[in-house]
C-alpha cells in the first residue's frame, strides 16, 4: 500500500534544456547547482543542463551573469508541436490490388561440345 501512495504523489515536472557555452570547464561544479548536467563537451566547451520550466528565465539571467559563461541558449523542443496526425496526408491506408504474376517456362540448354 505504501508503494501505491508514493506513485500517487509523484508528479512530472516540465523541464527545459539549456546549452551553456563556457570559456573554461573548471567551473563545472558551479554549474551543477543550477540544474541537472546532462552532457559536457570538452572539445567545444559547452554544457547541456536541464532545469524546471518554471525557473528557466531566472536561471538564464543568473547563468549569463557568471564570469565563465559565454552565452546561454534555450531549447525550443517544448515549443514545437509534436502532434503529427494528418500532417503527411490522409491517415487512411489504401490497400493496393494484388499483383498478378505470369510464370514463364524456361528451358536450360547445356552447351554441346563439338570435337
Amino acid at each position: 500500500m505504501l508503494v501505491k501512495e508514493v506513485e500517487d504523489t509523484l508528479e512530472l515536472v516540465p523541464r527545459r534544456g539549456l546549452v551553456v557555452w563556457v570559456y573554461s570547464l573548471k567551473q563545472l561544479k558551479n554549474l551543477r547547482r543550477f540544474g541537472y548536467v546532462h552532457h559536457v563537451s570538452k572539445k567545444m566547451k559547452y554544457v547541456v543542463l536541464y532545469v524546471d520550466d518554471i525557473d528557466v528565465d531566472q536561471k538564464v539571467e543568473k547563468l549569463e551573469k557568471q564570469f565563465f559563461v559565454r552565452s546561454v541558449e534555450k531549447s525550443m523542443r517544448p515549443d514545437i508541436n509534436m502532434d503529427f496526425d494528418n500532417r503527411l496526408g490522409n491517415k487512411e491506408v489504401i490497400e493496393a490490388e494484388p499483383l498478378e504474376f505470369e510464370e514463364q517456362k524456361t528451358e536450360i540448354r547445356l552447351a554441346e561440345f563439338v570435337e
